[in-house]
């Protein structure tokens, strides 16, 4: 009779036993399964607070390539483009003074004022190293108002018909389209300086009457 009461109750005990077993199963399952989504969402996480890192740092450098570039460009426009020269004040009413020192194979334009008129005088160091001067009009356009003279290249170009003019033509053709020339008689020359007196300046007024007009 013992034995049979025990059998039963061992066997309740057993049930017991395994759903208590299984109950704690299920809950370490249930925390593992817990803990493996919260470390994926820290890792998330982290991954996510990576990105404006890596944005902040792509973005930084994308920065200073983009400005390394514009200073290339603004380094290579200014590289393309001739400095300009600074302005040389005019002479007014008085003799025309040339500094020899200031003179290169750039040709340099002097502008005058005679009473009221204005005038300018290209000097240019020609290949021969002779510096070479003559007033920066055309003996053929000069009425035209566009009869005057720009450096294009190593070259004289006049505004009006467009006639080129090495350095080395400068004060030696005479008549013609090209600069009205400035001979050694008409200028006083030393190591220093070139000096075209005003009666002479006074003289070439005529020439200038439509000067860039």
């Amino acid at each position: 009779m013992t034995r049979r009461i025990l059998g039963p109750q061992r066997a309740q005990q057993a049930k017991l036993l395994s759903k208590r077993y299984l109950l704690r199963m299920a809950t370490i399952v249930a925390m593992l399964v817990l803990l493996v989504a919260l470390a994926a969402c820290g890792s998330g996480s982290g991954a996510s607070a990576g990105n404006p890192a890596n944005d902040s740092t792509n973005s930084s450098t994308n920065s200073g390539s983009d400005t390394a570039s514009a200073d290339k460009t603004d380094g290579d426009t200014a590289a393309a483009t001739p400095a300009a020269s600074p302005a040389i004040p005019a002479t007014k009413d008085a003799d025309l003074v040339i500094p020899v020192a200031d003179i290169s194979n750039k040709a340099s334009f002097f502008p005058v004022e005679i009473g009221g008129t204005k005038l300018e005088v290209i000097a240019v160091k020609a290949p021969d190293g002779t510096i070479r001067t003559a007033f920066n009009t055309c003996q053929v356009c000069y009425d035209s108002g566009q009869g005057y003279y720009k450096q294009t290249g190593s070259e004289l170009e006049c505004q009006s018909c467009g006639n080129h003019f090495t350095m080395d033509q400068v004060e030696v053709l005479s008549g013609g389209c090209n600069p009205v020339p400035i001979f050694a008689a008409d200028k006083t020359v030393t190591s220093e300086s070139i000096t075209v007196p005003l009666a002479y300046l006074q003289e070439a007024k005529a020439i200038f009457a439509n000067w860039k007009s």
